[in-house]
């Protein structure tokens, strides 16, 4: 039998043990067997939250908010990993790291959040300071085209606490060659603001520009490297961006979730002493945080972690509990019973949407968060979305880490974080990708862990296990490492834990 032969083996899902949680993974595939290979304990909170593997040194570079510096280690053998010197940051503190043709790039934001940030360089081997290049504020996540030559940084451009001082969100484009730094504003778009809104991108920070209210979150880029795509949280929305000549394609809205849809079903309330999956009248955005971008069967896809977030400051909070609106009583004719605190009166939702005639109260009851992953074409369109499936999946695994033992129902649930997808090559043929499968990793901050999909039909992913966590909290990030670029000739993931502080280390050990 050909090696690549997919066989699942039959499970039952609701015979696991939902007791055990110490059991690291449920075996489903002769060629998908990922096993905890090493943890690594890097610091307290903070100290784990983005890691970057270069595949020609086999190290493994982990910022470290807490001690201000870079974290890294040698996976030349990923069970036995080995401590190297740190690199230290002169000032701020670091939210990124990528690593790309020999230089690692951190995004290190202000001490003061609202004034601009830096790129900083390093060489991998020596790693010495190569250079430092200025950008705009709150730099967020950083990544480099697949040819190394340029960076590519978000900026978030968040507002201080008071939301008097708003800084523009950018994009920056550093070119490595001649050190050129691309600020990309979004000043350009502000005559567009009605149009914007009318397609559902959310411009609402009071008193914004729309330069002002885009905030980057995330950046993934095309397998040839010309075209940038960047999802902005709050705003929910993704934007295309030409990577050559610096011009905004375009800005599309991700849309928005119905919860009254039977696949779409959610526990919305953590008092109601039952975790058990129900439809209601919301409308949810789908808010993603994590992205990457794959290529299959021909189609290149992105794929985003649809986590949710809200703007809750102390000069202005959109999050409201839908038991404290006011319901339009032709639209919510049982707004009584639906804010009841054991149906949907604990659910967070956003006052700044959802008031269609301008009356004061709520004709569409709007959420953020669509608990879900999402596969989009690069045009912006849904392909496919996992409705659902990590509710579901979770509570049939272990339902006593469901929605962080119930206590996040009311919120955004599991709060799906990061994705990244593995591409296992077929050994019958490495010129024709149509034979190779495609995994996905999925996850969860608040209940924690990693889900495990077969996404080789994007149209139809099947689940395959839960990488259960062993006193790891919070994972942040994900690395998928194939066999060929690993220290050990097999697959690894790499799960980065913000709170916890740790980064685990999974092998996957195929059964032959």
């Amino acid at each position: 039998m050909n090696k690549i032969t997919y066989a699942l083996i039959a499970i039952i899902l609701c015979s696991c043990n939902n007791d055990d949680d110490t059991s690291d993974q449920i075996s489903l595939s002769t060629e998908v067997n990922f096993q905890r290979a090493a943890t690594i304990q890097v610091g307290g909170e903070g100290s784990a939250e983005i890691s970057a593997y270069d595949i020609v040194s086999k190290k493994l570079f982990v910022i470290n908010a807490e001690s201000n510096q870079i974290n890294v280690y040698d996976l030349s053998n990923p069970s036995i990993p080995v401590e190297q010197p740190a690199i230290s940051l002169s000032s701020g503190a670091p939210n990124s790291v990528a690593v790309g043709d020999g230089i690692i790039a951190v995004a290190v934001e202000n001490d003061n959040k609202q004034l601009n940030g830096t790129v900083v360089t390093y060489d991998i081997n020596s790693q010495a300071l190569l250079n430092s290049y200025t950008v705009g504020a709150l730099p967020d996540m950083v990544t480099f085209t697949p040819d190394g030559e340029k960076i590519l940084v978000a900026c978030e451009g968040e507002p201080n606490d008071d939301y008097t001082i708003d800084p523009e969100g950018t994009v920056g484009i550093i070119t490595l060659s001649n050190g050129a730094i691309q600020l990309i504003n979004f000043a350009s778009l502000n005559n567009q603001e009605a149009s914007l809104k009318n397609d559902g991108v959310r411009i609402y920070g009071p008193g914004a520009t729309v330069a002002q209210d885009l905030e980057p979150e995330y950046i993934v880029v095309s397998e040839d490297g010309n075209t940038a795509y960047v999802t902005c949280q709050e705003n929910n929305a993704l934007m295309s961006i030409d990577v050559n000549t610096a011009a905004i394609n375009y800005v599309k809205a991700y849309g928005v979730k119905d919860y009254n849809n039977p696949l779409n079903s959610i526990d919305a309330s953590d008092r109601d002493g039952v975790t058990q999956l129900k439809n209601w009248p919301v409308l949810s955005y789908y808010h993603p945080d994590g992205m990457d971008i794959v290529t299959i069967n021909g189609q290149e896809l992105i794929v985003t972690a649809n986590e949710g977030d809200a703007r809750d400051y102390d000069g202005y909070s959109e999050e409201e509990r839908i038991k404290d609106l006011i319901l339009d009583p032709t639209a919510f004719p049982d707004a009584a019973s639906l804010q009841m605190d054991e149906n949907i009166g604990r659910l967070k939702t956003t006052t700044a949407n959802g008031d269609i005639d301008g009356d004061g109260d709520y004709d569409v009851i709007y959420g953020y968060g669509a608990r879900s992953f999402s596969f989009w074409d690069t045009n912006g369109n849904l392909v496919y979305d996992s409705g659902n499936s990590i509710a579901v999946n979770t509570l049939n695994i272990n339902p006593t880490r469901f929605n962080d033992e119930d206590g996040r129902s009311d919120d955004k649930g599991a709060e799906p974080e990061a994705v990244a997808v593995l591409e296992i090559k077929s050994n019958t043929s490495n010129t024709n990708s149509i034979n190779n499968r495609y995994i996905l990793a999925v996850a969860m901050e608040r209940t924690d862990g990693v889900l495990l999909y077969d996404v080789t039909n994007p149209n139809n992913p099947v689940f395959l296990t839960w990488l259960e966590p062993i006193g790891d909290e919070a994972p942040e990030s994900l690395l998928m490492i194939p066999r060929e670029e690993s220290g050990s000739d097999k697959a690894l993931l790499i799960i980065s834990n913000e709170d916890s502080g740790t980064v685990n280390i999974y092998q996957n050990n195929v059964l032959d």
